[in-house]
């Protein structure tokens, strides 16, 4: 049979780095492809006992359904911790419990946007948001970043050019794929024109709880004076990604319409990730728990940078993240980036994500490709970048 697809998912293809970890089984190759928390910053034997109490003590609550808002305790919780972050205003705006930080990405999008309407994102940016876009499909623009975050002249050129965008998609703290912070002059400069031009912002921070050096720097959703930044917050990278429980926050009216999308879409968040989350920051000292997962993206981070410094060709630039679980590395301009990370991890064994895959059409042009230091051991990352090392100075010295 000749299969005919919709048009909102026929020009849809399959992640790159799916396809990349694909190569993972494979025997001997190393992977800095994955974006996976640590293996040893899953609090196990804590999520074991409290999974236990949950089914000794209330079973059918966790099996039972639940409201599409969301397990009120968790929603209460989150409202409280984001209210003395400055993210959440009691009185005009709203919290939805979601299914993982990118469903929020998706119900904005379904809620606000029509096919055609303008979404503008950062260029690189993260491929499972890119992908919701589309898959409503809308126009997607891609704004470049540089050293401070999306750059404003390019911005407010494509605001122009675009007068009918909806959302600003950005993720501020250690970009994924780039791993660069937005300064706090920047963001300011990226809500003014957020306003300027009447459009809202999806303030994306899966990674925000995961800065281990310099200063904190304030949410854009903390500046929002307005109603038009749209917050989106995970468990998924502080506790365990597996539970698929995210959260997102906006004003009142845009919540309620996200809802009822939610109820087309999944009807609710799963009971037992909700209550899981919940139980975990009551019985913990979450500050202490995000403090140890700081302390382990901090040593492996500088692992990671050290053997850069050590073993890369010295014509391969390179981020400094402050916090979060990628780096970002940039070819000589001229490169065949592609087929530098095809001889990674065919000859190699080393895998990573080559940048085009974060780029709004995989055609876009870039040199880069991204790491990844949070899943591998300290051993495959010593192992793995001093070998990648031997590859750039074999291509490029």
């Amino acid at each position: 049979m000749n299969y005919q697809f919709s048009e909102k998912v026929s020009h849809l293809q399959a992640s790159a780095i799916r396809e990349i970890l694909k190569f993972t089984s494979v025997p001997g190759v190393i992977s800095f492809a994955a974006g996976n928390p640590a293996p040893e910053a899953f609090p196990v034997e804590t999520v074991r006992e409290i999974a236990a109490e949950l089914f000794q003590n209330d079973p059918i609550a966790v099996l039972q359904y639940g409201i599409t808002e969301g397990y009120l305790p968790l929603r209460n919780l989150m409202k409280e911790r984001m209210a003395k972050q400055g993210n959440f205003k009691e009185d005009s705006e709203e919290l939805i419990i979601t299914s993982g930080a990118q469903q929020v990405m998706e119900l904005a999008c379904k809620s606000l946007c029509n096919a055609g309407d303008t979404l503008i994102c950062e260029a690189p940016s993260f491929i499972g948001s890119l992908n919701a876009f589309k898959s409503y499909n809308v126009n997607l623009v891609g704004v470049p970043l540089d050293d401070e975050g999306m750059n404003p002249e390019l911005l407010e050129k494509a605001l122009k050019e675009n007068p009918n965008t909806k959302l600003i998609y950005l993720i501020l703290n250690f970009q994924n794929p780039t791993g660069k912070t937005t300064t706090l002059k920047r963001r300011k400069e990226l809500y003014a024109l957020a306003q300027k031009y009447n459009t809202m912002i999806i303030e994306d921070n899966p990674y925000g709880d995961l800065r281990f050096s310099g200063e904190e720097v304030p949410t854009i959703k903390s500046m929002d004076t307005d109603g038009r930044v749209i917050y989106a917050g995970s468990f998924s990278k502080v506790l365990a990604p597996g539970i698929r429980v995210g959260y997102g926050i906006a004003p009142k009216e845009v919540i309620a319409k996200m809802v009822v999308c939610k109820q087309v879409s999944d009807v609710q968040t799963n009971n037992f990730g909700q209550m899981l989350a919940y139980q975990f920051m009551q019985k913990v000292d979450f500050d202490a728990h995000l403090a140890n997962l700081r302390a382990i993206y901090k040593q492996k981070a500088e692992r990671m940078l050290n053997g850069i410094a050590e073993h890369f060709s010295d014509k391969i630039a390179y981020t400094r993240p402050e916090g979060g679980l990628f780096l970002w590395c940039t070819l000589p301009e001229g490169s065949d980036m592609t087929g530098f990370c095809s001889k990674a991890v065919q000859e190699y064994k080393i895998a990573v994500v080559p940048g085009n895959a974060f780029m709004v059409s995989e055609s876009d042009v870039t040199y880069s490709f991204r790491l990844n230091y949070s899943t591998p051991t300290d051993e495959a990352i010593d192992q793995g970048i001093a070998i990648l090392g031997q590859l750039t100075k074999t291509m490029f010295d």
